[in-house]
């Protein structure tokens, strides 16, 4: 089959990494995989002449009901405006910003409906959100908090927090890994303990990730945290905001640690730090986890899966 594959690609994001996971499995099925960036087309009129070219795509799957999988809805007819003329045949695969944030905008859930009314179901899949790297001391404590700099992510929850504990004890030091911003640079550098390094590779990211005290999440709104998920593949310790997003991943106390406000995540912060016992049960279980939950053995095979319903 040949299929058309929508994503949000821009470069060192989240979802880029997604796709490129995601067309290599669909690929490795025997199928072709044409992945093309959301953002190359300004409405489903494009898409719709894009799939009918000859020879023309089979199926299309797309990531993110309302950037993507408008897209898909096909070119309105001038005697029946709600109708589509090309019969290619989708699914959409949900993010995490649209089914937590946009849903929330009543124009854009309009169109996500449409979006499912017009398949057979979607598929939930994590959002990747930002693969960063900093180089950490093995001197120090270091709390690694991997996001985009936008609101959603709240990158700047803990930092008021997290400067006290510093100046209490300077060995604990906060990093946020992501495309410098100008506003949030100059707010850091008046914060003692919090500092800000830029995105690096994938690769980077890992190993700095395995020398952290722990990997943290405060996002204000969560899907399905792929940096939680490596984190725990990787052995480090997760502590993240007490959203549904994160809870639905997150066991406190057992595969890893919730916090409801800043103040908590210094007394979580301190347990983790000075219990060794409850480190090493976080580290043990969050492994398991993810193998038992998120392996991407299962994801590959239930990617394929839904390109076979396309036929």
């Amino acid at each position: 089959m040949k299929i058309l594959f929508l994503a949000c690609l821009s470069p060192k994001t989240g979802n880029n990494t997604t796709a490129e996971r995601i067309r290599s499995y669909v690929e490795a099925a025997g199928h072709t995989c044409e992945l093309r960036d959301a953002a190359e087309f300004g409405s489903p009129a494009e898409v719709a002449a894009l799939v009918s070219r000859r020879p023309p795509f089979d199926g299309a799957l797309a990531i993110h009901l309302y950037k993507a999988g408008r897209l898909l809805l096909g070119k309105k007819t001038t005697t029946t405006p709600q109708t589509h003329t090309h019969r290619c045949p989708y699914k959409p695969i949900f993010g995490g910003t649209d089914i937590n944030e946009d849903v929330k905008v009543q124009q854009k859930r309009l169109v996500m409906e449409q979006v499912l009314q017009k398949t057979h179901g979607g598929l939930v899949s994590p959002v990747v959100w930002w693969w960063m790297c900093v180089i950490i001391s093995f001197v120090l404590q270091v709390f690694l908090l991997v996001c985009g700099l936008r609101r959603v992510k709240d990158p700047l929850y803990l930092v008021q927090a997290f400067s006290e504990w510093h100046r209490e004890n300077p060995l604990n030091v906060l990093i946020i890994i992501g495309p410098k911003v100008s506003t949030l640079s100059s707010t850091l550098t008046q914060t003692a303990g919090v500092f800000l390094t830029n995105e690096r590779s994938q690769e980077e990211l890992h190993a700095s990730m395995r020398r952290c005290c722990a990997l943290v999440n405060s996002s204000v709104s969560e899907g399905m945290s792929a940096a939680v998920l490596e984190a725990m593949d990787l052995g480090v310790p997760v502590l993240v905001r007490d959203v549904p997003g994160n809870a639905a991943l997150v066991r406190h106390e057992f595969n890893g640690l919730l916090f409801s406000s800043p103040q908590d995540f210094v007394v979580q912060s301190r347990r983790l730090v000075s219990d060794q016992e409850l480190r090493h049960r976080l580290v043990l279980n969050g492994r398991t986890y993810g193998e038992d939950h998120h392996s991407l053995d299962q994801e590959r095979e239930t990617y394929q899966r839904l390109v076979d319903l396309l036929r």
